[in-house]
Protein backbone atom coordinates (compact mmCIF):
# COMPACT_ATOMS: atom_id res chain seq x y z
CA UNK A 1 0.00 0.00 0.00
CA UNK A 2 2.89 2.83 -0.70
CA UNK A 3 2.51 4.79 -2.69
CA UNK A 4 5.14 8.42 -3.98
CA UNK A 5 2.74 11.11 -2.28
CA UNK A 6 2.63 11.17 1.30
CA UNK A 7 -0.27 9.82 3.02
CA UNK A 8 -1.70 10.70 6.40
CA UNK A 9 -1.42 8.53 9.31
CA UNK A 10 -2.40 8.39 12.50
CA UNK A 11 -1.04 6.49 15.83
CA UNK A 12 -3.33 3.55 16.71
CA UNK A 13 -4.73 4.97 19.78
CA UNK A 14 -6.20 8.15 17.26
CA UNK A 15 -7.41 5.09 15.31
CA UNK A 16 -9.18 3.41 18.13
CA UNK A 17 -10.82 6.59 19.35
CA UNK A 18 -12.28 7.11 16.17
CA UNK A 19 -13.53 3.65 15.80
CA UNK A 20 -14.95 3.55 18.71
CA UNK A 21 -13.06 0.67 20.40
CA UNK A 22 -10.49 0.22 23.52
CA UNK A 23 -7.36 -0.01 21.54
CA UNK A 24 -5.84 -2.55 24.33
CA UNK A 25 -8.26 -5.13 23.23
CA UNK A 26 -7.44 -4.85 19.56
CA UNK A 27 -5.55 -7.09 17.67
CA UNK A 28 -1.95 -6.59 18.10
CA UNK A 29 -0.80 -5.95 14.29
CA UNK A 30 -3.41 -2.58 15.00
CA UNK A 31 -1.68 -1.84 18.24
CA UNK A 32 1.77 -1.74 17.04
CA UNK A 33 1.50 -0.36 13.64
CA UNK A 34 -0.31 3.28 11.93
CA UNK A 35 -3.15 3.67 10.51
CA UNK A 36 -3.57 5.62 7.31
CA UNK A 37 -6.88 7.69 6.36
CA UNK A 38 -8.36 4.99 3.73
CA UNK A 39 -7.40 2.06 6.21
CA UNK A 40 -9.48 3.83 8.40
CA UNK A 41 -12.14 4.73 6.29
CA UNK A 42 -12.15 0.80 5.07
CA UNK A 43 -12.01 0.03 8.92
CA UNK A 44 -14.87 2.06 9.19
CA UNK A 45 -16.83 0.96 5.73
CA UNK A 46 -16.28 -2.53 5.68
CA UNK A 47 -15.41 -3.69 9.89
CA UNK A 48 -13.48 -6.64 9.77
CA UNK A 49 -14.46 -9.49 12.72
CA UNK A 50 -12.42 -8.70 15.24
CA UNK A 51 -13.72 -4.81 14.91
CA UNK A 52 -17.37 -6.15 14.67
CA UNK A 53 -16.50 -8.37 18.15
CA UNK A 54 -15.05 -5.78 19.98
CA UNK A 55 -18.15 -3.48 18.98
CA UNK A 56 -20.89 -5.48 19.64
CA UNK A 57 -19.25 -7.10 22.87
CA UNK A 58 -16.46 -4.84 24.07
CA UNK A 59 -14.34 -4.42 26.53
CA UNK A 60 -15.49 -0.68 25.65
CA UNK A 61 -13.40 2.61 26.08
CA UNK A 62 -14.78 5.18 28.81
CA UNK A 63 -16.64 7.71 25.52
CA UNK A 64 -18.90 4.41 24.65
CA UNK A 65 -19.86 3.42 28.28
CA UNK A 66 -20.60 6.51 29.16
CA UNK A 67 -22.66 6.68 26.29
CA UNK A 68 -24.09 3.57 26.44
CA UNK A 69 -25.41 4.06 30.32
CA UNK A 70 -26.52 7.96 29.45
CA UNK A 71 -23.92 9.47 31.74
CA UNK A 72 -20.93 11.67 31.18
CA UNK A 73 -17.33 10.71 31.39
CA UNK A 74 -17.02 12.58 34.94
CA UNK A 75 -20.40 10.85 35.87
CA UNK A 76 -18.60 7.48 35.17
CA UNK A 77 -15.63 8.73 37.40
CA UNK A 78 -17.94 10.02 40.53
CA UNK A 79 -19.27 6.44 40.45
CA UNK A 80 -16.42 4.66 40.55
CA UNK A 81 -15.94 3.45 36.61
CA UNK A 82 -12.38 3.70 35.40
CA UNK A 83 -11.67 0.91 33.74
CA UNK A 84 -13.00 -0.28 30.37
CA UNK A 85 -16.49 -2.60 30.73
CA UNK A 86 -17.67 -5.27 28.41
CA UNK A 87 -21.32 -4.87 26.94
CA UNK A 88 -22.34 -7.70 29.38
CA UNK A 89 -20.76 -5.85 32.67
CA UNK A 90 -22.91 -2.18 31.22
CA UNK A 91 -26.77 -4.52 31.12
CA UNK A 92 -25.58 -5.98 34.34
CA UNK A 93 -25.11 -2.11 35.93
CA UNK A 94 -28.52 -0.84 33.66
CA UNK A 95 -30.11 -3.63 35.49
CA UNK A 96 -29.06 -3.18 38.86
CA UNK A 97 -29.32 0.31 38.66
CA UNK A 98 -27.42 1.47 41.68
CA UNK A 99 -27.97 4.84 43.15
CA UNK A 100 -24.98 6.57 41.50
CA UNK A 101 -25.76 5.83 37.94
CA UNK A 102 -29.74 6.95 38.65
CA UNK A 103 -28.38 10.62 40.16
CA UNK A 104 -25.92 10.27 37.18
CA UNK A 105 -28.39 9.84 34.41
CA UNK A 106 -30.55 12.63 36.19
CA UNK A 107 -27.65 14.73 36.33
CA UNK A 108 -27.29 14.25 32.64
CA UNK A 109 -30.73 15.00 32.02
CA UNK A 110 -30.91 18.25 33.67
CA UNK A 111 -27.69 19.18 31.57
CA UNK A 112 -28.98 18.11 28.22
CA UNK A 113 -32.63 19.90 28.98
CA UNK A 114 -30.38 23.28 30.22
CA UNK A 115 -28.30 22.90 26.94
CA UNK A 116 -31.88 22.73 24.54
CA UNK A 117 -32.97 25.57 26.50
CA UNK A 118 -30.00 27.62 25.86
CA UNK A 119 -30.04 26.59 22.42
CA UNK A 120 -33.49 27.75 21.87
CA UNK A 121 -33.17 30.96 23.28
CA UNK A 122 -30.56 31.90 20.64
CA UNK A 123 -32.05 30.74 18.09
CA UNK A 124 -35.25 33.32 19.26
CA UNK A 125 -32.77 36.07 19.32
CA UNK A 126 -31.15 35.44 16.03
CA UNK A 127 -34.43 35.42 14.22
CA UNK A 128 -35.80 38.38 13.17
CA UNK A 129 -38.65 40.42 14.77
CA UNK A 130 -42.30 41.23 12.96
Amino acid sequence: MKSHQSTQTMKPATAAKKLGVYLPAAPAEFQEGVVTRAELDELQANPPEWLRELRRTGPHPRPVVAAKLGVSIAGLARGGITEALTTEQIETLKEERPEWLEKERATQAEVRKEAARIKEKKNAERAPSS
